[in-house]
């Protein structure tokens, strides 16, 4: 069913304009007799959380659908309305299109080798050649994108280490491509990044290994970064837990201590940077205010963007404008000069509907 005929009265950002009328759900280009007029000092496209993960349940376990649809309203309630699910266990297909679940981006499940990524989680491919067409058929199941595992510990090397040859990067990624899919990849340290770039990588995800030639090497390809800087907090306690590998656990350790600067160097040299939270398992969902204050101490100039217009129009999704989905979330102040407001939003639409 349609939702109310609105007037809201207060700017909207980012371009600053004043009031906003929603009808059938939808943004109108001219105002509406009989619209319900509502005080909304700051109306904010609705957020995007461009990491996280709709299916995968406390302790690192696959999702139940029901669970899935839990941790949707825990995003929605927080005004995060668009989720990019960068892997997930759990097909959650069946929840496109409910319009009161915020829209889900799914990357299907993670590509990876046996043994190097959390168990039960990722298709598992026994030999590496067998990427690429891992890779074409993760691309028809998904919305777009397609997950790769760049590294993990490799118990063998007892640290970070990469999964895949060079050679077979290059060949999947532009399978991806053909495919009209985007690929990003899961990588803490530094060793894969190389060959992920090369191979023309659209997106990486942490990136707490970058160094000033790699930042370099992505501004010259495009490739975005998602830093997933609450996720970054749970490094010390990874180490901590990695008593029998005591150079991963320094590793883990030293790319905590220098994260902020990391990402500040990419944010300063030109990298597209993103807010993402990585819930699911680990981290709760709902948490995209706190990923947004985190980027800003890393010296984002534009952090609610980076949760919001910008993070949509990298995305393909519309911002608020006449026909787009009313998608938004209304603040009392600015959040751009205090994202602190994030946590407390005043009223949530979701397709016009008021939650």
């Amino acid at each position: 069913m349609p939702g109310p005929t609105l007037h809201l009265r207060g700017t909207v950002l980012p371009d600053g304009r004043r009031d906003l009328v929603v009808a059938d759900g939808v943004v109108q280009a001219d105002p509406v007799a009989g619209a319900e007029v509502i005080d909304a000092p700051f109306i904010v496209p609705g957020l995007v959380d461009a990491h996280c993960h709709v299916g995968i349940a406390t302790g690192g376990v696959p999702a139940t659908l029901e669970q899935c649809e839990e941790q949707a309203v825990v995003e929605r309630s927080a005004g995060a309305l668009l989720l990019r699910d960068c892997g997930s266990p759990t097909d959650t297909s069946s929840l496109r299109g409910r319009p009161d679940l915020p829209e889900i981006i799914r990357a299907a499940r993670h590509l990876a080798r046996p043994k190097r990524y959390i168990p039960g989680l990722a298709l598992d491919l026994d030999d590496p050649a067998l990427l690429p067409d891992a890779v074409a058929a993760a691309a028809t199941r998904g919305d777009g994108w397609v997950k790769l595992v760049g590294d993990w510990i490799d118990r063998g090397e007892g640290d970070l280490a990469p999964l895949w040859p060079d050679d077979v990067l290059k060949a999947a990624i532009d399978v991806a491509h053909s495919h009209g899919a985007r690929v990003t990849a899961h990588v803490f340290g530094t060793d894969a990044l190389p060959g992920l770039l090369e191979a023309g990588i659209d997106c990486l995800e942490h990136g707490t290994g970058l160094t000033e030639d790699l930042i370099a090497a992505m501004v010259a390809h495009g490739t975005a970064l998602v830093p997933t800087l609450i996720n970054i907090e749970t490094f010390p306690g990874i180490a901590a837990g990695a008593g029998k590998y005591p150079v991963y656990a320094e590793h883990m350790r030293d790319l905590h201590r220098r994260v902020r600067n990391t990402v500040g160097a990419a944010i300063d040299a030109g990298v597209p940077v993103f807010a993402g939270t990585d819930a699911g398992g680990g981290i709760a969902h709902g948490r995209i205010a706190d990923e947004v204050l985190a980027l800003r101490a890393a010296g984002h100039p534009d952090p609610v963007g980076a949760a919001s217009w910008t993070a949509r129009e990298w995305l393909g999704r519309p911002l608020l404008e006449p026909g787009a989905p009313a998608d938004l979330v209304v603040y009392r102040s600015d959040p751009r000069a205090d994202p602190e407001v994030l946590r407390e939003p005043v009223l949530v639409l979701l397709g016009g509907h008021p939650y």
